[in-house]
């Protein structure tokens, strides 16, 4: 189930500073810097197995109060960085949530470990040619 089917816009907090990067004197003059705060812990969209989750693969970026905390400055408009960090939170988010699959095992093809044999006697031959040779 992916996690844009709920919507987490009323569990937002955003918060907007001056930011760095492209902009001229555009950027000594408004906020455009837009940090978005969740807190996983009260999410009511949220179970408690998906909690867990998120807070184990996403530790990094939860703070001490339990907020995981994003942040975008890239575009020049506070409503560009706004779209930004929340298409960032739900990305973020399936990320953590999706489960990894299990890697199945093969078995190598004849074609392979003939190749790989091949490689080992010329590398045999190679360390042969630097011994020795007795005159």
């Amino acid at each position: 189930m992916d996690v844009r089917d709920r919507n987490f816009e009323n569990e937002f907090v955003f918060q907007a500073s001056r930011s760095g990067g492209p902009g001229g004197q555009n950027v000594n003059k408004v906020s455009t810097k837009v940090e978005l705060r969740f807190n996983v812990g009260t999410s009511a969209l949220l179970s408690d197995e998906e909690k867990a989750i998120i807070a184990e693969k996403l530790g990094n970026k939860i703070n001490k109060l339990g907020e995981l905390v994003l942040v975008s400055q890239t575009e020049r408009s506070q409503l560009s960085n706004r779209d930004k960090v929340i298409e960032k939170f739900y990305f973020i988010i399936n990320k953590a949530l999706t489960p990894k699959t299990k890697r199945i095992r093969t078995k190598p093809s004849k074609a392979s470990i003939e190749r790989r044999i091949e490689s080992k006697k010329i590398q045999s031959r190679i360390k042969e040619n630097r011994r020795d040779v007795d005159l």
